[in-house]
């Protein structure tokens, strides 16, 4: 028999295609148990089966970029589990400690970082913020694309580490359940568990361009009261973390303005305080150091070998 009909013949194995079909509809029946049926998750299933069935290229794309897949799915999870159920939702004491810290004086007055540029906003700072804020997910995925295709073995070290960054930010949301500061600024210190997401100043970009691009984004979050940690300013770290250990030189610089970009506009467009973006930061640094704390395990070593091989 042709070689290539063995490879055809074992690329559509029965057994591939009965895991690949039960794990696809397991997925959207535990999604309408949990979060309700949305076409969103059918544009998952079809692109991940498409994928997976057109090529052994894609194949191993689709297998590849599954450790972010389970990132959006846990993500999306999480609205059925809101945190605030498990733990008080800190708010005034929040804002007061930012004050307290970060204070900035401003026409007889102390005003938080967010309640200072919310009085000092211009259109150019508006577009360029807005700018930065898109991208929070485009540039760790593209910078993932490129790993996959240029070294696969930073691609799974990026990846797993942007994951577990994810569910380090996802604990402390649950352990730490807190208001950004557009939340005070339309409700004060009262908690309203009902509170859908806001786009805060981001609204001004869409306005500027007379769009519902962040209305569409944040009517679609998890959690209003997640604010702390940052990840919005923890990916940008991750990435040029990776950027540096790849020599990518000049597109490090790009990095490096994206990273301070993203932190700026979430304090500026009061979607997040300094605290927030801190804690970010220092939560990225924490999933950096235990990630290559792992890669000394050689039982850890030895599964990222088998995910290897299965995307090499």
């Amino acid at each position: 028999m042709p070689e290539n009909v063995i490879l055809e013949k074992s690329f559509f194995a029965s057994g591939t295609v009965v895991k690949t079909a039960i794990i696809s509809i397991a997925y959207l029946l535990l999604s309408v148990l949990l979060v309700g049926f949305k076409t969103d998750q059918l544009v998952l299933v079809f692109i991940f089966n498409a994928l997976f069935y057109i090529s052994s290229g894609t194949r191993k794309f689709i297998i590849a970029f599954s450790i972010f897949i389970v990132y959006w799915i846990i993500f999306d999870y999480m609205k059925a589990f809101p945190n605030y159920l498990f733990n008080a939702v800190h708010i005034g004491d929040l804002y007061l400690f930012e004050k307290k810290l970060f204070g900035i004086n401003f026409d007889g007055l102390l005003l938080t970082p967010n309640e200072y540029w919310k009085l000092n906003t211009t259109s150019f700072l508006d577009v360029l913020t807005g700018f930065f804020y898109l991208m929070w997910i485009p540039v760790p995925l593209g910078f993932a694309a490129y790993l996959f295709f240029k070294n696969r073995k930073y691609f799974i070290y990026f990846s797993l580490t942007f994951v577990w960054v994810n569910l380090l930010g996802f604990i402390i949301y649950y352990i730490f359940p807190a208001a950004p500061p557009w939340y005070v600024q339309e409700h004060g210190f009262k908690f309203i568990s009902a509170t859908a997401g806001n786009t805060a100043g981001l609204s001004r970009f869409d306005h500027y361009f007379d769009i519902q691009l962040f209305q569409g984004i944040y009517s679609k979050g998890s959690n209003v009261f997640a604010a702390m940690p940052s990840l919005h300013s923890a990916y940008p770290v991750i990435v040029l973390y990776y950027g540096l250990k790849s020599r990518l030189k000049f597109i490090n610089i790009l990095f490096a303005v994206v990273m301070l970009g993203i932190w700026f506009a979430a304090v500026y467009n009061s979607h997040h305080y300094v605290l927030d973006v801190i804690a970010g930061v220092l939560c990225s640094l924490l999933a950096i150091v235990t990630f290559e704390l792992f890669l000394k395990s050689e039982r850890f070593k030895n599964l990222l070998n088998q995910f290897y091989n299965l995307i090499k």
